[in-house]
Order: C-alpha cells, then structure tokens, then sequence
C-alpha cells in the first residue's frame, strides 16, 4: 500500500486545535496518524477528523483491540468508508499488560495470540475490513510476522533506526513499513533532550517498548533515570528542521517507506511547527 512518504502523528487534538488536521493537509502531507487512545469509541474522533478535511489519509495509530471489538471496527470502517471512501487505514495494536490490567475488567493475554484471534475475527465479518487497509503496531519479531502475513504492513511507535531496520527485516519486503518519529524543534539540544526525557518517561514502564529497545542493543542502564542520553537520542530527533531531516532519511535508509512526524513539547499541537516540518524529506 502506498500511502506517501510523510505523515503527521497526534496524540489527540486539545480545545482551541479544531483547525489542526487541515492545516496539516494543507501543508502536503500524506497521513495524518491520529492515537487510538486508551478508551472505546476512537472513530468518533476520527469520523470528526474526516470530515474538517478533504483529501488527507487518516492513519488510526493505533486501534487498542482490548477497548474495541472486532464488531465495532468493522461497523467503524463501514461508517467511514461509506462518506469517505479510500480515506481511512487502521492501525491495529495489543497494548500493555499493564494499561489493561489496570483499565479494563480483563486479563492481558499472550499478544501474538490475541491479535491473530482478533484478525480472524475482522476477517469474519460480513465484507470485512480489507488487509491491505489495516496495519499493525508490531514491534516484535512473531507480531511482524503476522503483520507481514495479515496486513498491508507495520505502524511501529518510539523506534530506533535499528528497529526500523528490524521491522523491514520482519515484514520483507512489499510490505509497508510506516515509523513514528518523535521530534524537538529546538535550537538547544539540552533543553530539547530534557523535553524528549518528559515525554519518553511513561514509556520506560511498558515492556513491550523497553523490550524492543533492549534488541536493538540498549541496556538496563539505558532504561534507568528517565532513559540515558543515548536512549533518549536515539528514539527522539532533536534540533532543527535539517537534524530532524536527517534523521527521517536515517529511517528511509533503514526501510521505512513512510515516516509521521510527532512533535512533543510545548509546539506539540502548534500549525506552525508543522509547517516548518513540511519540507522534510
């Protein structure tokens, strides 16, 4: 599936950013990633993010399956493709053990296992949501091999450029490999990586994240006192607009066909961040 070279990734959109998705498509992006979030009923939002734009293709970055059904994305998938024909591609991802332990009444399971479970069920459905218009958000080498057999491809969250590279290793090729990439524009490295540290602190608690870094070569080291220096400089591109250029060419080397873009800090909702981005190749 070819869904362009570049993309935007938001968390959410906070009052007074209505404007935000069109302002992101009218800058000439290609996807504009949209979190799934961590409670049911995320193509409510998405519905509204289609609608306050035009041509933009809305990526769900990702679909939490222990908040949905395999019902409730299908019927998701039929409300938007219907108004919004060829516009949507669905994210689909197994959580942490413990965002579901804690937030829901139920049991986290064996993840490839539950996700296969999951895909059997889309694919039960009556004219059900195609593959090539799903992806997963594998980070692991068997969930990208069920990515690679089940879907268009991978949406991988907080990776290195060697987990890039392993993704496009897992899925092969012809698959779709599609990493967020957490920037700071700044001028200020320091104070950059400070806001990288901020935002990459949740994270350091999820093993499904702090596994896949340990792959790649980090240590338990790298993982104490808010992440090391080289950990927070690896997942987060700090600098200006040619440093975080830089490091998206990094990940297109490694395999990615298409990089989104996630401004964190106090830009991480501001037009004009992402215009300044537009360039990025």
């Amino acid at each position: 599936m070819d869904i362009g070279p570049r993309g935007v990734w938001l968390s959410h959109l906070p009052e007074g950013t209505a404007d935000l998705p069109r302002a992101v498509e009218d800058a000439g992006y290609d996807v504009l990633w949209m979190a799934g979030g961590i409670r049911p009923g995320v193509f409510d939002q998405i519905e509204q993010v289609l609608a306050a734009t035009d041509r933009i293709t809305i990526g769900i970055g990702i679909v939490n399956i222990w908040m949905e059904t395999a019902e409730s994305v299908t019927a998701g998938w039929h409300r938007t493709e219907e108004r919004w024909p060829g516009r949507l591609l669905v994210g689909l991802g197994i959580s942490h053990a413990p965002l579901v332990d804690n937030l829901t009444d139920q049991t986290y399971r064996r993840p490839v296992a539950t996700m296969r479970s999951f895909l059997d069920g889309l694919d039960a459905q009556t004219d059900p949501l195609p593959p090539e218009r799903r992806v997963l958000g594998a980070l692991g080498p068997k969930m990208l091999a069920l990515a690679a057999e089940r879907t268009a491809g991978t949406h991988p969250y907080h990776v290195t450029v060697a987990n890039t590279a392993a993704a496009r290793a897992g899925v092969g090729p012809g698959r779709l490999v599609a990493p967020e990439l957490p920037v700071v524009l700044t001028s200020d490295v320091a104070t950059g990586r400070e806001t990288a540290r901020e935002a990459l602190a949740p994270y350091l608690g999820l093993p499904n994240y702090t596994n896949n870094w340990l792959r790649s070569g980090f240590t338990e080291d790298d993982l104490a006192g808010g992440g090391s220096d080289r950990l927070v400089d690896a997942i987060v591109a700090i600098g200006d607009v040619d440093a975080i250029a830089a490091r998206v060419r990094e990940h297109r080397d490694a395999g990615a066909d298409h990089v989104c873009l996630q401004v964190l800090g106090p830009r991480s909702h501001d037009a004009g961040a992402y215009r300044e981005l537009a360039t990025v190749r």
